[in-house]
């Protein structure tokens, strides 16, 4: 039965339902309280992280500071390149957060370089048991942006360790070297990374936490390193790029880890 004109005329000017678009920008998981999983990826990550800080002293000897966290970082944006392309299914650039992940680039950056500037002076032993009064800085830290709450025995915990860092470092005394300073400014410029990783944990994937580091790392290390330069051997090269991906496998794995434990809990 063929409907009378002036029906047939309101089914044409009805809309149709449109498909509903897919959101372009995938939801990052939510956090999830497990701390011991966060404390287990920690402790992985300091796997990567150290083969990453041994070998960066070692290529200290030939090539300045900056230009050994310029190779660390092309090679870290090259291997984050597929999250950097618009078409691509990884393409990770989409957030609401863009000037606090590049603040944690650059505090990523300011940790590694001057770890690397400390390891041209000290030995590598001295200059990572240094950088372990960072707990005491992120405890702090956690407690100003985070809110977290902190117990008595988490702060005795941390107390212990920087007890230990002035051991170490005897300052006052002879032995004491200046370059320590670096690892130190590396270790709070470190806690500042993780307290920024955990702000955005939950929020933003970790894929872009990492796309967005990379980014920042290359963009301000390529003006840098041309007043230092100095032409590394294909040897320097394989190393530094070995550097890159023991430490952004290292990184990836941090960045995953803050998903499930506060800042002070996994720096600790």
């Amino acid at each position: 039965m063929t409907p009378p004109p002036a029906a047939a005329a309101r089914l044409d000017s009805a809309p149709l339902p449109l498909p509903e678009k897919k959101s372009a920008a995938r939801k990052a998981p939510a956090r999830a309280d497990r701390p011991f999983r966060g404390i287990a990826l920690i402790l992985a990550s300091t796997v990567f992280l150290g083969t990453s800080d041994v070998t960066a002293k070692y290529l200290s000897a030939t090539l300045p500071s900056i230009e050994i966290a310029w190779i660390r970082f092309v090679a870290f944006a090259l291997i984050m390149v597929p999250a950097m392309l618009p078409g691509s299914p990884l393409y990770a650039l989409h957030t609401d957060r863009r000037g606090l992940q590049l603040m944690r680039g650059v505090a990523l950056l300011g940790s590694s370089l001057f770890f690397i500037s400390g390891l041209r002076f000290l030995p590598i032993a001295e200059a990572s048991a240094t950088g372990f009064v960072s707990p005491l800085f992120v405890t702090a830290l956690s407690i100003l942006f985070l809110s977290e709450r902190v117990g008595v025995r988490r702060w005795l915990a941390t107390a212990v360790g920087l007890i230990g860092v002035l051991i170490i470092l005897r300052p006052g005394s002879g032995a004491f070297h200046p370059a320590a300073v670096f690892p130190l400014v590396s270790a709070l410029a470190w806690a500042c990374t993780l307290i920024m990783t955990r702000m955005m944990s939950g929020r933003d994937r970790a894929i872009t936490t990492m796309t967005y580091s990379s980014i920042a790392g290359v963009c301000v290390l390529s003006a840098l390193v041309p007043f230092v330069w100095v032409t590394p051997s294909w040897h320097d090269i394989l190393f530094g790029i070995f550097i890159g991906i023991a430490s952004t496998a290292g990184q990836w794995i941090v960045v995953l880890a803050f998903r499930y434990a506060d800042a002070s809990v996994s720096a600790s």
